[in-house]
């Protein structure tokens, strides 16, 4: 049963880089609510603003003006409302890319298990908590496997588990199944839909990609920096 107030609430965001004649409006005023166990898509040209309300999601790059929300806390105000946005990041915020970044001197289970300890689990705890993850996502036969000997469908697998281990409630997916076949697309997004629904997390995909648009709860469209449809469901 999903929670009656929504994990990601922007009101009036705008982004602007640079001033006078080289100034470049990035987003106009974007507003949008996202609840937990949710699945939406973020869709746009090229230039219109996704992974820049992505990042800004994410904490990463700081708002001109507006609002903003994460799990009922306000992080922004016309200026930030938390100084320690790597811990935020860190302890509710998963990440997931189209390239899986795994790092390629570490196996499969060590590249869960880096970000738990980064956290200050302990070694026991990350350990246990990487192989659940790994077995939770059908590639724990493949823990032990460095990255470079993994297809692509288990590459992001494993990418995803990385983002799930501190157990986020907002998880940013930018464009996760471009390199992937309709098949592997497929199920990258039903494990994306079914942590969504066990986990009561709100997942937000930036994505040309059509295939997996049947597999959204709903789509909003960026256009010039504007969100011109609003939630519209697939």
């Amino acid at each position: 049963m999903r929670h009656a107030d929504p994990l990601i609430e922007l009101d009036s965001i705008t982004k602007h880089f640079g001033e006078g004649e080289a100034r470049v409006d990035a987003l106009r005023g974007v507003s949008l609510t996202i609840a937990p166990g949710e699945v939406v898509g973020l869709l746009g040209p090229s230039g219109s603003g996704k992974t820049t309300l992505l990042n800004i999601i994410g904490c990463i790059l700081e708002p001109s003006s507006g609002r903003m929300r994460l799990d009922g806390e306000l992080l922004f105000d016309g200026r930030w409302q938390r100084a320690d946005l790597r811990r935020l990041r860190l302890d509710k915020i998963g990440f997931i890319f189209q390239a899986h970044n795994l790092m390629p001197f570490l196996d499969a289970h060590d590249n869960v298990a880096l970000v738990l300890h980064l956290a200050g689990q302990s070694g026991a705890e990350a350990a246990a908590r990487a192989d659940e993850l790994l077995d939770y996502l059908q590639v724990g036969h493949r823990r032990r496997a460095m990255p470079a000997s993994l297809s692509g469908g288990e590459a992001q697998r494993v990418a995803i588990a990385r983002a799930l281990a501190n157990r986020p409630r907002i998880i940013l997916a930018d464009e996760p199944t471009a390199a992937l076949d309709s098949e592997r697309a497929g199920i990258v997004m039903d494990l994306l839909r079914r942590l969504a629904r066990e986990q009561e997390a709100a997942i937000v995909v930036v994505t040309h990609d059509e295939k997996i648009f049947p597999r959204l709860d709903r789509m909003f469209m960026l256009r010039d920096g504007r969100l011109v449809d609003g939630g519209a469901r697939p």
